[in-house]
């Protein structure tokens, strides 16, 4: 049985290393939530009085989407433009 060729919630930059903004349902809700929840910790955390607390919160999160990117993502290498196969 053939499986269906999987869809990259978030595609390989054209240029540089990294993933751009995704192409799908599923990772627009990932890119929203986590914008949302990054929100939600600027308001609550208050990072001038926080200061540890908030970038511990950035780190977590971020790590958490950059994981998430890995995952459901184009697999990332080097990219000069041209043709992204």
């Amino acid at each position: 049985m053939v499986t269906p060729r999987e869809r990259y919630w978030f595609p390989a930059k054209r240029f540089g290393w990294g993933w751009g903004f995704p192409t799908c349902w599923q990772g627009w809700v990932v890119f929203a939530a986590y914008f949302v929840v990054f929100m939600l910790g600027v308001i609550f955390l208050r990072g001038r009085e926080r200061a540890v607390e908030s970038i511990a919160f950035v780190s977590v999160i971020t790590l958490a989407l950059l994981l998430i990117c890995w995952k459901k993502g184009e697999p990332p290498r080097w990219r000069w433009g041209g043709d992204c196969s």
